[in-house]
């Protein structure tokens, strides 16, 4: 693989696909277009949706250096200011009216995060202080409000009175707690303390490391347990491939930004057995593609678009940590083969979400709604490029 192809995939064809969706009139970018690429302006803007592309815009501009990139950074960070943030309650919504009003006012810690995220991301990249400070409002919320002796929580009301954790539960279950958002949460509190280096953020990291590693990894298996009660107890047998082997990289990450040999050495069991377990099980052989999860045996094999992203990472990082494992680089190339021919769209550039059959690709699906963002392509284009960039 060359770096230059996942930079002129950036460049030419995601960056321009989403400069289209920024809204002039009510700010922020629009919530929804449709398989063509045509926006809908009326429709909600999901704030996952707004940290996500203020993410981008923000690791793009740090990427490429072109001030247009700051500039759309911005844009984006003034409507998740402004309109997405609760004044009274704190924290940020679930989503806004497409003018800005607040709409699904439910608050979810996994939601949260993804705020932390961007923001810290953003002030990395603008140097604007009171980003950091939002961030950091943010991060007291999670953890004043959305933990218990055991760890994260998931749904809240807008008060952060208790409710029930529809929005991250699938499957026929009802979590209390999910490894997704634990892994988010992961991932901003890694995002925070790379820009800001402070301690509390640091032990709160390591903690979540440690959960990781005692609650929801399974060593026997080689994967992420997904859905919990309280306590923790796996409430059903479900391999997320996805999932897995995004976690793999972004412990890595978290490891290598608190800079303890302790933590990798801790974590390299996991971290490798996830690589292992996605490569044993996950991989359809004929396509060369990720598939979407294993639910009580049952393969589900759509090939779904972030799956795919995270896996071109995901394996590529597992080969740099055991080099003698050539099948994983192998691996990261012929699944950034499969994007390259089947899921990104030829004539808008973005990524079809669902391919159930190569042969009769579904490119009617909507390639803007409150889940479908640039965060996995984009942030694949920019670790690949940075990643091969180092290579000699």
């Amino acid at each position: 693989m060359e770096k230059e192809v996942f930079r002129e995939h950036l460049v030419k064809d995601l960056i321009p696909f989403w400069n289209r969706l920024k809204d002039e009139k009510y700010g922020g970018f629009y919530g929804y277009a449709d398989g063509n690429g045509k926006a809908d302006p009326a429709r909600e803007k999901g704030v996952i949706l707004t940290s996500r592309i203020l993410w981008f815009y923000s690791a793009s501009y740090r990427l490429l250096e072109e001030e247009s990139l700051l500039e759309m950074a911005r844009h984006a960070y003034r409507f998740l200011a402004e309109h997405c943030v609760d004044k009274e309650y704190g924290g940020v919504y679930w989503s806004v009216t497409h003018d800005g009003r607040p709409l699904d006012t439910t608050k979810h810690s996994y939601n949260q995060a993804f705020a932390i995220y961007a923001l810290s991301a953003f002030y990395e990249a603008s140097g604007d202080k009171e980003a950091l400070e939002l961030a950091y409002d943010i991060y007291r919320v999670i953890e004043e409000k959305c933990v218990d002796e055991g760890g994260y929580l998931e749904a809240f009301e807008r008060d952060f009175a208790p409710a029930d954790n529809d929005k991250l539960s699938e499957n026929g279950v009802m979590a209390q707690r999910t490894m997704n958002t634990l892994l988010h949460v992961m991932e901003a509190y890694t995002q925070l303390y790379k820009t800001d280096a402070s301690p509390q953020v640091r032990d709160r990291l390591e903690k979540i490391l440690g959960l990781f590693k005692e609650k929801i990894y399974d060593p026997e298996k080689k994967q992420c347990r997904v859905f919990f009660d309280a306590d923790y107890r796996s409430l059903i047998d479900l391999d997320s491939y996805g999932h897995d082997i995004e976690a793999s990289w972004l412990i890595w990450r978290a490891c290598e930004v608190l800079g303890s040999e302790s933590d990798k050495q801790a974590m390299r069991p996991v971290i490798d057995g996830l690589a292992e377990g996605v490569y044993r099980h996950g991989i359809d052989r004929e396509l060369f593609a990720l598939n979407n999860e294993c639910e009580r045996g049952v393969m589900n094999r759509t090939k779904i678009w972030w799956v795919q992203a995270e896996a071109v990472i995901g394996f590529y990082n597992a080969f740099a940590l055991q080099p003698q494992r050539e099948e994983y680089r192998e691996c990261s190339e012929r699944i950034w083969e499969f994007i390259r021919k089947y899921v990104i769209d030829p004539e808008t550039g973005e990524w079809v979400e669902n391919i159930e059959r190569v042969d009769r690709i579904d490119t009617s699906q909507a390639l803007v709604h409150p889940w479908k963002c640039p965060y996995h392509n984009g942030r694949m284009c920019i670790e690949m490029t940075m990643r091969l960039s180092k290579e000699p």
